[in-house]
């Protein structure tokens, strides 16, 4: 073996020292090796049998981008994308790459920023940085590397002007800048790079009009330039560019006629003009034979377009998403809609249309969303919708629709989301709706419905604003007994005789009859009660055994040097990643100045390690409860493995008998609870609150997939970072317990009542996922209202769940909101979302989505005319 051919052993060696492999896909590396070439991952030169090639995609390894990988002189491909790397890239990398073709970090948790190094890699053809949070610009010199042909770096925050130079790239194919913080204007020589197939400058912060030089871009197959501050009227040259198959200009500040040379694009696959100020009437062209063959995507949302929605809609016969909400329609809803049989989402709502449903409606045959609401509609609704067995969302209300729910409504089993509020409806509801499994929101309210709700399933907890203005309509949820109906006594012993005798039966139906709702109100009370007693009792035992164990901390200060004396009074600290030396050593952990917050598991502090990056340390303070070291070190490894863009990543932990510490990274902003409650001069705007929702959901979505249950979610639990984003923090700290006692969860673990689930007051119910939901529905409602989970006042307890559940049923929307909002929120965007809570925070477990489910529909909320709901993040990374 040539001593060149040894640096390839070496520098994969030295790689790999730098990582966590927790598949174990690296094992078979090993310095005694003198081959690497049938290394996992590795490919070498049949000629010279130098590494050339390593794929490491998609293995779940973590660590630093080390710098082993400069001794692999003749490497021309590299992949390490779908991992869970961090940290920056050394500026070196790219210092020696002359061989270097394709470099890939997508998909990992990479930051700092582009190194300058990169410009010297004359021969790169493809770099993807897609999906990390690298910040800053990207290197002037990128645009001399004349060899590129695909630049990806979507998904980051990167910012700045794209400066001119761009042109010189004349092999270019494929750039994505989209989902960053670029501004400026689009660069003007951009038409020089007349290969160009795929562009994305989607939600960026770019401005002006567009570049005269993009005309010449005439191979371009995707052009995205979504989400930016782009305006004027788009040129005529538009329709030269006819290789297109996706255009998407939605979102921006574009106005006039749409451009009738659009007609020329008959290779048309998805057409996206949602959200700018487009007025006039649909082009006609845009339903002819010649132009709509390949036409899957059609959005025209948002705008100021009137006239009628043309009656040759059936001509589109690929179409599978037609949004033309929001705009100024009206007329007929177009018989034709029946002939899209491909067609899975109608949104036609917030528009003028008047006439009845068409009975053709149920020729879509694909269909999965209908949307209908707010328009001038009326007539029965048509019982061939029951043919749309695929339909998941319908939503028809706030028309003048009438007659009754059709009978065979309740075998649309695939149901999730029914909105028939505000019309007409009369008759009573099919009892076979509580067979809907799927569903997850029904509002019927302001109709002149009767008789008895459906029992069972979703009905056993809806809403009562999503039934009232029925005045006829019966059930406990309406708090009015159906006349027909008999109340029945509550059996406490189902295994007693049926032989009761008359007089018996007489004296038990005088007995008051206690109604589901009110059984849960005093059992909520009781359980209450007896939390805070709980608290009370195990709050006076900390303290004591805070003082006896004083001293134990302070001579457990010198265990935590990271000493590698084996003698077992030394502790054992132990970091993933990264340093393991602190500043401060551990007298930063007894300085008063450095504490953090403490709850009912410990207190934090923050450090310093010696690479200068700050971390936070929560001091156990239930080491008397904790499992054995052996399986305290099994859990941890096991949490120190997650790495996800709304979780707080767990950096490593330190043990002795007497004190467990665990490390994390430190999330700068604080936690929610002090954004909301503990801020009086600030105020999170609407768009925060959102987008710190949906991180929240994301996060214990992940958390789920991966069968991990948090277990302990309040708002002091949720971190926010420097961009605002939210951060899951604490979770499944419970499972280092050695059983998941009722006792300690509800006094250490759960320590803020009004997040637990009600299954955690009864003993014989399994703890599950659902729990989670229940907490994240209470979150929910705490970060719109920004009001506490229960607030005790001078003479009552107010239950957030319960006052936001009233309000809303009462059309008291204002008051489900914070006030220091003021008007500045979408009212509709904000019911959707405070229902959504209330949903998750359902009494009866199997009613609660599951958090991916939740997520879908936070993003359906924020982007309606997104079918796939496709917004500026993954649902799980």
């Amino acid at each position: 073996m040539s001593p060149s051919f040894n640096d390839d052993v070496l520098g994969l060696i030295f790689f790999k020292a730098g990582l966590q492999d927790p598949n174990a896909k690296l094992q078979l590396w090993s310095e005694d090796d003198n081959d690497p070439c049938n290394w996992e991952g590795v490919k070498c030169d049949p000629i010279t049998y130098r590494v050339n090639e390593l794929h490491l995609n998609g293995l779940s390894i973590s660590g630093h981008v080390g710098r082993g990988l400069l001794r692999l002189q003749f490497l021309k491909v590299l992949d390490l994308s779908g991992n869970a790397l961090y940290g920056s890239i050394p500026d070196e990398f790219f210092s020696q790459c002359g061989s270097l073709k394709s470099v890939s970090f997508a998909r990992n948790n990479l930051s700092g920023q582009i190194p300058e190094s990169l410009s010297s890699c004359w021969g790169l053809e493809e770099f993807n940085l897609s999906y990390n949070q690298i910040k800053g610009q990207l290197p002037s010199g990128i645009w001399f590397l004349r060899s590129l042909q695909s630049i990806d770096v979507y998904g980051n925050l990167l910012e700045g002007d794209v400066l001119q130079g761009i042109g010189n790239l004349y092999d270019l194919r494929h750039i994505n800048l989209g989902n960053n913080r670029f501004s400026g204007r689009l660069p003007q020589d951009i038409g020089s790079c007349s290969l160009l197939k795929f562009v994305d400058f989607s939600e960026n912060y770019f401005s002006g009009t567009l570049p005269d030089s993009m005309r010449k871009l005439v191979s371009c197959t995707c052009l995205s330039l979504r989400g930016n501050s782009l305006q004027g009227q788009p040129p005529g040259w538009i329709g030269e560019l006819v290789g297109l198959e996706s255009l998407d200009l939605s979102a921006n500040q574009f106005y006039g006629r749409i451009p009738f040379s659009l007609g020329n694009l008959q290779s048309l696959k998805e057409l996206n003009l949602s959200k700018n100020r487009f007025i006039g009437k649909v082009p006609s062209w845009m339903f002819s034979v010649s132009f709509a063959q390949v036409l899957q995507v059609l959005d025209l949302s948002s705008n100021a377009l009137y006239g009628e929605i043309p009656s040759k809609l059936g001509v589109l016969s690929s179409l599978m998403f037609f949004n033309v909400s929001r705009n100024r329609f009206f007329g007929f809803v177009p018989t034709t809609i029946g002939e899209l049989k491909a067609i899975k989402v109608v949104d036609l709502s917030d528009n003028m249309l008047n006439g009845s449903i068409p009975s053709e409606i149920g020729g879509a045959v694909s269909l999965e969303v209908l949307m209908l609401q707010r328009n001038f509609l009326s007539g029965k609704i048509p019982t061939q919708i029951v043919n749309c067995s695929s339909l998941i969302t319908l939503s028809l209300s706030e028309n003048n629709l009438s007659g009754s729910i059709p009978t065979t409504f309740p075998n649309l089993s695939n149901l999730e989301y029914v909105d028939l509020s505000s019309n007409d409806l009369t008759g009573s509801l099919p009892k076979e709706l509580a067979n809907l499994s799927q569903l997850m929101f029904f509002n019927i309210s302001h109709n002149h419905l009767h008789g008895e709700l459906p029992l069972g399933g979703f009905f056993n907890t809806i809403p009562t604003s999503s039934v009232s203005g029925n005045p006829s309509l019966c059930g406990s949820v309406v708090n009015r007994s159906c006349p027909a109906v008999h109340p029945k006594p509550i059996v406490l012993n189902p295994n007693s005789s049926d032989s009761i005798s008359g007089s018996s039966r007489n004296h038990h139906r005088k007995k008051i009859v206690l109604s589901i709702s009110t059984l849960i109100a005093i059992g909520a009370a009781a359980f209450i009660v007896v939390g805070v007693i709980a608290i009370t009792l195990l709050n006076i035992h900390v303290r004591s055994m805070s003082r006896a164990g004083a001293a134990l901390m302070l001579s457990g200060a010198e265990d935590f040097s990271c000493s590698p004396n084996n003698d077992p009074k030394y502790g054992k600290l132990v970091m993933f990643a990264g340093d393991a030396d602190f500043v401060a050593g551990a007298n930063a952990l007894l300085n008063k100045d450095c504490e953090l917050g403490h709850g009912g598991l410990g207190v934090v502090y923050r450090t310093i390690l010696r690479d200068g990056r700050a971390i936070a340390i929560k001091k156990l303070a239930v080491s008397s409860l904790i499992k054995s070291q052996l399986e305290f070190e099994r859990e941890l490894r096991t949490l120190g493995k997650i790495r996800h863009h709304n979780l707080v990543a767990l950096e490593g932990y330190y043990w002795t008998p007497s004190l467990q510490l665990v490390i994390y990274e430190f999330v700068p902003s604080g936690n929610l609870y002090r954004h909301l409650h503990d801020r009086p001069g600030s105020c999170l705007s609407w768009q925060q609150r959102f987008n710190i929702i949906l991180g929240m959901a994301k996060g214990l979505a992940y958390l789920h997939q991966m069968n991990i249950i948090h277990y302990n979610l309040k708002s002091s639990n949720i971190l926010i970072d420097s961009y605002g984003e939210a951060k899951v923090a604490d979770y499944s700290l419970a499972r280092l317990l050695p059983t998941l006692d009722r006792c300690v969860l509800s006094s250490r673990i759960q320590s803020a009542l009004g997040y637990m689930a009600p299954e955690f007051a009864c003993k014989t119910m399994k703890i599950t996922e659902k729990c989670d939901v229940y907490g994240f529905g209470v979150l929910v409602l705490e970060v719109i209202t920004g009001k506490r989970p229960v607030e005790y006042m001078d003479d009552d307890v107010v239950v957030l769940t319960d006052m936001v559940r009233g309000a809303l049923g009462d059309g008291r929307v204002e008051e489900c909101v914070d006030g220091r909002l003021g008007n500045n929120f979408p009212e509709e965007e904000a019911i959707l979302v405070i229902k959504l809570g209330l949903i998750c925070a359902s009494q009866v477990p199997s009613n609660r989505p599951d958090m991916g489910a939740v997520v879908n529909i936070l993003k359906l909320i924020q982007c309606p005319s997104d079918g796939d709901g496709n917004g500026k993040e993954e649902v799980v990374d």
